[in-house]
C-alpha cells in the first residue's frame, strides 16, 4: 500500500482557478470517469468534488452485487460490459477488489415470475451472457441450506442462475480508483460541497463550491441521491424521484452461503461477505425521501423475508442497517450523456440500485464521449433526451426487488 508523509493513500490539495474537467461526486461513477479519462485519454487536469468524505455517498452504502443478467438488450450489453471490466481491474489497478464470482440465483415463486425469467434468460444467452433457468434439485445442490421444501408461503418453483455474478467490496473499489486518480495527478477533494454554477448561454463557466469557485471546460454530475439537486443548479431539469433503500449485516457466521439470492416474490436478497456476515436487503421505500436512517418496518419485512427462504437463520443477531439514497428514473434505466441544454454539462445519474454494477462501464464509455465529442453506441441509448424522443428502456422486468 503506498502512503504518503501524511498517513494518506491519497494527496490533498487546493482547489485551482481552473480544470479541464470539473466531476461533481467523487463517488465510484465519478471516479471511474476521472480514472478513465486519465488513462486512456491523457486527460489529468481533473478536479473531483464531493460535499462528504470518500465513499460517503451511495459507493458506501451498497451491497455491491455485481451482475449482467437483465432484461433489455440495451441494458444486458452495457452491464455486461461493465462486469466484464470489473473481472480485470484488480489487475489494471494492482490493487485486490475482493471481487468473488460466487453465481447469482433469481428465485421464481410462482408461474408469472418463472415465465419472466425465461424471457431474460433467453435475451441474455442470445447477447451472450452466462443465464439459464435451472430447478429445484439443481438450486439445491448449489445452496444446500435453502428451503426447496413445499412448506414456505412461496415454494420455489425455478431460478435464472449467473455463475458470472457475484459479490464485490465496494470499499476496495472506491479506494483502488482514487489511488489510482491520485498517481496520474487526477486532485481529489473532499469536504468540498457544490453550491451553485455559473451559467452564461449553453455553457457552465465555473462550478462553485464552499471553497471557491472554478472555472472548467467540461462539468460532470456524476452523484447519486442529489443528482436532480445538482441539474437544477444548472437550470437542467431530471425526470428523477428520491428513494431510500435499506439493508442490514448480521454478525458472522461460518461460511454456508456461496451464492448471491434474490427473490422478487418475498422482496429480499441475501449473501455472505468474507466475513462470515449476511448482508440482507429490501426492495427501496415506498416513499420519496433523501433519509439515510434505517426502520424498524423494513428491518422486520427483510428479517422475516430472508426466514422463508433460511428458517434455520431465526436466532442470528442484526449487528447494524443502513439506507442509501437511489434516483429512479421512469424507464428504470440510468441517464448518462451530455444535456440538452448546455454543451459542456455531462451527466452520470438516475442509476437507481444499479449503480455499483455499472461505474466501469459508465466512467469507461463517458470519458470517451467527453474527450471525443461522440457518443458511443453503448450508452447511446441511455441519453438525456430520450425522454423527449419516447425511446424509453424498459428495464423495470429486472428490478422487481432492488438486486
Amino acid at each position: 500500500m503506498q502512503l504518503f508523509s501524511n498517513g494518506q493513500m491519497w494527496r490533498s490539495h487546493e482547489l485551482k482557478p481552473s480544470y479541464d474537467v470539473a466531476i461533481v461526486g467523487a463517488g465510484v461513477h465519478g471516479l471511474a470517469t476521472a480514472y478513465y479519462l486519465g488513462r486512456l485519454f491523457g486527460i489529468r487536469k481533473i478536479a473531483l468534488l464531493d460535499k462528504g468524505y470518500l465513499g460517503y455517498g451511495a459507493s458506501g452504502r451498497n451491497t455491491a452485487i455485481l451482475r449482467s443478467n437483465y432484461r433489455t438488450p440495451e441494458g444486458v450489453r452495457f452491464y455486461n460490459a461493465a462486469l466484464k471490466l470489473y473481472e480485470g481491474l484488480s489487475a489494471e489497478l494492482e490493487w485486490n477488489l475482493m471481487f468473488s464470482q460466487c453465481g447469482h440465483l433469481t428465485l421464481g415463486h410462482t408461474d408469472t415470475a418463472v415465465a419472466g425469467l425465461r424471457v431474460r434468460a433467453e435475451t441474455n444467452q442470445l447477447l451472450g451472457v452466462d443465464s439459464r433457468i435451472i430447478g429445484p434439485d439443481e438450486i439445491q445442490k448449489l445452496v444446500p441450506h435453502i428451503d426447496c421444501s413445499s412448506a414456505p408461503r412461496y415454494p420455489i418453483m425455478a431460478a435464472l442462475y449467473h455463475p458470472p455474478g457475484g459479490i464485490i467490496r465496494h470499499d476496495a473499489v472506491v479506494w483502488g480508483l482514487a489511488r489510482a486518480c491520485d498517481r496520474m495527478g487526477i486532485e481529489i477533494h473532499t469536504r468540498t460541497e457544490v453550491t451553485g454554477f455559473r451559467v452564461s448561454g449553453r455553457k457552465v463557466e465555473s462550478v462553485i463550491t464552499n471553497r471557491g469557485e472554478v472555472a472548467a471546460d467540461t462539468v460532470v454530475n456524476a452523484t447519486a441521491g442529489w443528482a436532480s439537486t445538482i441539474c437544477k443548479m444548472a437550470g437542467v431539469s431530471m425526470p428523477i424521484v428520491s428513494h431510500p433503500l435499506q439493508a442490514c449485516v448480521t454478525e458472522p457466521l461460518k461460511p454456508f452461503l456461496n451464492a448471491v439470492i434474490v427473490s422478487a416474490s418475498l422482496h429480499v436478497y441475501v449473501n455472505q461477505t468474507g466475513r462470515g456476515e449476511l448482508v440482507i436487503g429490501s426492495e427501496i421505500d415506498p416513499y420519496q425521501s433523501y433519509s439515510m436512517k434505517g426502520t424498524l418496518p423494513t428491518l422486520e419485512q427483510m428479517a422475516s423475508s430472508a426466514l422463508e427462504l433460511f428458517p434455520q437463520l431465526h436466532h442470528i443477531r442484526v449487528l447494524r442497517q443502513w439506507a442509501g439514497i437511489c434516483d429512479m428514473t421512469p424507464d428504470f434505466a440510468p441517464i448518462i450523456g451530455r444535456c440538452e441544454e448546455l454543451d459542456n454539462f455531462q451527466v452520470d445519474v438516475g442509476w437507481g440500485t444499479y449503480g455499483f454494477k455499472a461505474a466501469p462501464a459508465a466512467g469507461r464509455y463517458l470519458a470517451e464521449a467527453i474527450a471525443t465529442g461522440k457518443t458511443p453506441d453503448i450508452i447511446a441509448p441511455f441519453a438525456p433526451d430520450r425522454f423527449r424522443r419516447r425511446q424509453l428502456v424498459g428495464e423495470k422486468a429486472a428490478a422487481a426487488v432492488s438486486h
